[in-house]
């Protein structure tokens, strides 16, 4: 009887035969790294991905794909999602579809072409446009700190590890100046900005059953963590993703040195999932450690993925009653760093922390 360990289901990519076989020069990014890397055919999927959080108090994300994510079969269907949080509680969830010839993409850097929209950089500056319904945008965003990845940046599933999640944080943290427009109405703000590439070869509800993700900076950290669960078949196998930066370089990014851990639990009245008061992140690298905690403030979006779907899909949906959501929430973000023992540095600040499910299993023991 062959009896797989969740290391066999699947796992983050990052030994030398990993390397190689990804191209990857160890751990510097390269501006090919942020091009396109799949085939835009059915079951690829393939993502740019950028927000900003405003000094005006809104959030706009700006998404360049080459299909829909719930769609991974077809063939390519270029899509830009524009998503926006206004201050006044709005969120706004907007969809412009392209056809397949308006869609080009190089292989060399990020340079992306939706129509007449673009998003283009070289993993220091960005330059991202983007149009859905009667929402668009122009975002400039200036790196803070260098590219990172964690180790290849894929995780690999399968004794063979032939389907792959894809994931390069091009622009870990960094200034943005966006122009943002609803309808006639047009705003202009400044204010802290992200990308990231992703990349997958079947749709992640097939690879992923849930994770936990935070971005942000406190103190004089950058930071980025994720604690993911891979789905069912894949053995519920936890990943971890940890980046510290100061100074714009990474100081901690080790996922091996990285544990996770939630406290206290209640259930979303919308999505009827538990959600926990704190989740924490400890780094442990010899006599030095780092503490990442996230106190759960409030709820800022609950939603059901059933809430977006139409036609066929929402009632296949509600037939199965399809378990998927997203959660984000407001959090009290505290960071700890420790020298043989001791606590030597201390700082808070205001964050968020978002909760996205695939499937039924949410274990706050994992």
């Amino acid at each position: 009887m062959n009896i797989r360990t969740k290391h066999e289901l699947a796992r983050l990519a990052k030994s030398p035969a990993d390397y190689a076989r990804f191209k990857l020069a160890g751990r510097h990014v390269e501006q090919w790294e942020d091009g396109l890397h799949l085939d835009t055919g059915a079951p690829n999927i393939e993502w740019w991905y950028s927000d900003c959080t405003l000094d005006d108090g809104s959030q706009l994300a700006v998404i360049h794909c080459t299909k829909d994510a719930s769609r991974a079969n077809q063939p390519l269907e270029p899509l830009i999602e524009i998503d926006l949080d206004l201050p006044d509680g709005r969120r706004m969830m907007k969809y412009g579809y392209f056809k397949p010839e308006e869609f080009e993409a190089s292989k060399d850097r990020c340079d992306v072409r939706i129509g007449q929209y673009r998003f283009t950089g070289d993993l220091h500056e960005y330059h991202i446009t983007g149009a859905a319904e009667d929402l668009s945008a122009e975002i400039h965003i200036e790196s803070l700190t260098e590219p990172w990845r964690p180790a290849t940046g894929n995780i690999v599933f399968g004794p063979e590890g032939h389907d792959i999640f894809g994931w390069t944080p091009a622009v870990p943290f960094g200034k943005a100046t966006v122009t943002y427009r609803i309808g006639t109405e047009v705003h202009q703000a400044t204010g802290t900005g992200y990308h990231d590439h992703n990349w997958c070869t079947k749709e992640m509800g097939q690879m992923l059953d849930h994770w936990w993700w935070a971005k942000g900076q406190v103190g004089p950290y950058m930071f980025i963590s994720a604690h993911i669960v891979t789905a069912k078949k894949y053995g519920y196998t936890p990943v971890h993703f940890f980046m510290l930066s100061r100074d714009g370089k990474v100081v901690a990014d080790d996922d091996e040195k990285v544990s996770f851990t939630t406290s206290g639990s209640e259930i979303d009245e919308h999505t009827g999932k538990p959600v926990p008061d704190a989740i924490c992140f400890d780094y442990q690298d010899g006599d030095t450690r780092y503490t990442m905690s996230y106190l759960r403030q409030k709820t800022m979006v609950s939603q059901k993925i059933l809430d977006f779907a139409k036609g066929w899909q929402k009632a296949v949906g509600e037939m199965i009653r399809y378990p998927g959501g997203y959660l984000r929430f407001e959090a009290l973000v505290t960071l700890e760093s420790y020298k043989g023992g001791q606590v030597v540095e201390h700082y808070e600040s205001e964050g968020v922390f978002e909760q996205m499910y695939f499937g039924q299993k949410i274990d706050f023991e994992q």
